[in-house]
């Protein structure tokens, strides 16, 4: 049976298994805890007429705060199926399903708690972009497949001509300095457009703040912006040199927003095929990831930054 104690001390496999080392777990453990202590406050205690006092009964099978936290980074960060999981940690598949949504909740307030999580209102982004020391920030879709849907209207919705595939969509904006998810828009079907996501959520930026994004944004423009985008090749001619070296000092700056989703993405619930059925589930695990993407880099010293402009030019 996996237990906390047991790999404690074996920083390879903790950090294979969780995606974070010991110092950082012991860390995430401390806003934990409290955030267990007030799920069962409000679940299970509060406004409750109870027979018995909490805490009666047959113990769990996770018994410590710890435990509870490796169970639901383990999920996260392998995805196996319940029936596996279960093995692992003691206990039958239906326990281990109740445990899922009960510690995912827990761990998004625990997340939430330290500032981890990134924004989900649009109308608030601007406040939360003017906060950080330099306004350049970078804008990219990705996608996550999922499990054929049976419904044969909700099979074209989910389904995407460009991974051919049935999935699922977010757009998220990065800052390249920190290697933050800043904000992180609604889940949405595969199929909706990255511009048409983007401007549908009527995303609000600070005053000349620079926003870096790929040619899928094709003439997303908000205002007081300062859009760096590369230039599509006309059709039937070829761009100048001048262009393509633009191009691939933009893409140089640009690649930092995709190594942010592939931190992201260490966490293999938004990688791997989607099998989760339950409503907005697949919307909290995206957030989950992203928070747990935003803790690790601020314990982490983050790659220095290339400043293009210096480089190429002084």
């Amino acid at each position: 049976m996996l237990c906390y104690d047991k790999l404690k001390n074996k920083p390879n496999v903790l950090l294979a298994f969780t995606s974070l080392t010991q110092p950082e777990f012991e860390e995430l453990l401390v806003a934990f805890e409290p955030a267990w202590n007030q799920y069962i406050l409000k679940e299970f205690i509060a406004d409750r007429e109870r027979q018995r006092q909490y805490g009666g009964g047959r113990k769990p099978a996770l018994q410590t705060a710890a435990d509870r936290l490796l169970f639901i980074l383990f999920y996260l960060k392998t995805y196996p199926l319940q029936e596996v999981l279960a093995f692992f940690f003691g206990m039958s598949q239906a326990q281990a399903n109740q445990w899922i949504y009960r510690l995912t909740t827990v761990l998004k307030m625990a997340l939430d708690n330290l500032a981890c999580l990134p924004e989900r209102e649009a109308a608030q982004l601007d406040k939360v972009l003017a906060q950080y020391d330099t306004l350049e920030f970078a804008q990219d879709g990705t996608e996550r497949r999922r499990q054929r849907p049976k419904d044969n209207q909700q099979q074209r919705e989910y389904y995407s001509g460009k991974k051919k595939a049935h999935t699922v969509k977010n757009n998220l904006i990065a800052h390249p300095e920190s290697r933050k998810v800043c904000y992180l828009s609604d889940t949405v079907p595969g199929k909706k457009h990255d511009k048409k996501l983007a401007d549908e959520a009527n995303l609000s930026f600070p005053l000349n703040c620079l926003l870096e994004q790929d040619t899928g944004y094709q003439g997303f423009l908000p205002e007081r912006v300062i859009i760096l985008q590369p230039k599509k090749k006309p059709k039937g001619k070829d761009l100048t040199l001048g262009e393509k070296f633009i191009n691939k000092v933009i893409a140089s700056a640009r690649i930092v927003v995709e190594n942010v989703i592939a931190g992201v993405k260490r966490c293999r619930i938004v990688k791997d095929v989607f099998r989760n059925r339950k409503e907005e589930f697949a919307d909290l695990v995206i957030n989950l990831a992203c928070g747990l993407h935003n803790f690790r880099v601020e314990h982490r010293s983050p790659l220095q930054t290339v400043n293009l402009v210096d480089f190429y030019f002084r």
